[in-house]
């Protein structure tokens, strides 16, 4: 059980009856308090964007912000690295929700567009404007297509045709001096590989095809020296 006192600023504290405090009841100030980054609170606060968020969420499309809601769009806030985390469908939220379901879309056909010369045998087909990498050998979907972080602007990363021609699994760029494990480079110093933070985040890699790391193991494993990776497209913002 909790005892509450008035801090110095007239603000309402709760205490536990040893003393350790809880939380801030700060009414009315908008603010996430501490338990949101736990994953155990959910603010309750109708976003702007609430419906559109419902919609793509498959959550009951009514508007109105309930605790189901507000979970999910949190979910997807701490999946996709968005702040603050506290389930409110604002406009950074939902600038990434359109990002998303493009790739999301793209699960089952990837190349319906036909734009990766699909018909080279085993080829990695990286779309720049979708920003998704799949791997396909013929017809047969070989790694349905996963979300990736490609070149940021003036980094763009190279499109066209190439071929994997060296493989490093614990590399590290000596460019950059930063860790590129499962390294598989296909044109001069840009490869695919796995980084330790959100393949989401703005504003993109130097170059390289940046993927999560279960991503970038799955792509060591089915990939060899000589496979064909094409790039084609245009990475928003670029």
């Amino acid at each position: 059980m909790a005892r509450f006192r008035m801090s110095r600023r007239g603000r309402t504290v709760a205490y536990t009856m040893a003393g350790t405090v809880l939380a801030p009841l700060l009414a009315g100030l908008g603010a996430a308090p501490a338990q949101a980054a736990s994953g155990s609170w959910c603010g309750g606060a109708r976003g702007p964007y609430q419906k559109q968020a419902e919609k793509f969420l498959g959550r009951k499309i009514d508007g109105k912000q309930s605790q189901g809601d507000c979970r999910a769009i949190r979910a997807f806030q701490i999946s996709h690295a968005i702040h603050p985390q506290y389930g409110y469908a604002g406009p950074v939220t939902w600038k990434m929700m359109k990002v998303v379901k493009p790739q999301r879309d793209a699960r089952n056909n990837p190349n319906r567009a036909g734009r990766c010369p699909t018909n080279r045998g085993r080829i990695a087909c990286v779309d720049l404007t979708r920003q998704i990498s799949w791997i396909q050998d013929g017809r047969h979907l070989v790694k349905r297509p996963v979300p990736v972080r490609t070149g940021r602007n003036g980094n763009e990363t190279r499109t066209g045709l190439h071929r994997i021609f060296w493989k490093h699994k614990s590399h590290v760029s000596s460019l950059y001096h930063v860790a590129m494990p499962y390294s598989q480079f296909f044109d001069g110093g840009e490869a695919f590989h796995a980084i330790s933070g959100s393949v989401w985040s703005a504003p993109g890699s130097h170059g390289c095809v940046n993927m999560r790391t279960a991503d970038a193991k799955a792509y060591w494993k089915l990939l060899s020296t000589g496979d064909d990776v094409f790039v084609y497209g245009r990475k928003p913002g670029t």
